[in-house]
């Protein structure tokens, strides 16, 4: 084996490929499969995205809608049979704060955190987290435990 005589392995190279701009006699010169004048036979064309030659674009012609509200406050919900659940599987006894949440998942570091009113809570918890809804604070202090914000 010598360098003259390596070859690349069987099936490997799909054939050699066009050998464009490489003159007259390769049949493939002076134009070099481009074709004549126009953006694509320039070099450093690319086709911008959403680009449709020319006309307004799709993203043009529709219209925008809506409001967003920049002062808009997203609150994590929390079920009270979320509640009931950390009681019966031993992770709480008495009360629930952020910290807990966070421990269990329920929420995150900077989460704002809103008791819903979803299921049953048979525990008495001190429950003290950023928002409650009524039912949730009704069924809180029925089942003789106490619902502060903080």
């Amino acid at each position: 084996m010598a360098l003259n005589n390596l070859k690349p392995a069987a099936g490997s190279v799909k054939g050699a490929g066009k050998r464009i701009g490489r003159g007259q006699g390769s049949g493939k010169g002076g134009t070099a499969t481009r074709g004549h004048n126009g953006q694509k036979s320039r070099s450093g064309y690319s086709k911008k995205i959403g680009f449709e030659g020319g006309q307004m674009p799709l993203q043009r012609r529709l219209p925008k809608f809506g409001f967003t509200n920049i002062n808009r406050k997203e609150y994590v919900g929390i079920n009270l049979d979320k509640l009931q659940g950390l009681v019966e599987n031993g992770k709480v006894s008495d009360t629930i704060d952020l910290n807990i949440l966070i421990e269990n998942r329920l929420a995150r570091k900077n989460d704002l955190v809103k008791i819903l009113g979803g299921g049953e809570l048979k525990a008495k918890l001190n429950v003290t987290v950023h928002k409650f809804t009524a039912t949730a604070k009704a069924a809180i202090e029925g089942a003789g435990g106490e619902a502060a914000t903080l």
